[in-house]
């Protein structure tokens, strides 16, 4: 047995057989407890970050296309 194993580095045992889960990016409010001024200000929170996010890929996809342009020449 060596002197030193995986679990002493902090590493985490993989069931391969078990599905990742994902965390949450965003922190979800428990819906029930909000007044509906407070989920419609939620959903407008939610469909800007949603835009952000879309401003972004909008962005990569670009960057992509130019790479992927420069590298086919």
């Amino acid at each position: 047995m060596p002197a030193w194993s995986l679990q002493m580095l902090g590493a985490i045992e993989m069931d391969w057989d078990e599905p990742i889960k994902k965390k949450p990016i965003l922190q979800q409010p428990d819906l029930d407890v909000l007044s509906i001024e407070a989920l419609n200000d939620y959903i407008e929170e939610l469909r800007s970050e949603i835009g952000r996010a879309e401003e972004k890929i909008a962005a990569k996809q670009s960057a992509r296309s130019g790479a992927e342009a420069f590298f086919k020449s």
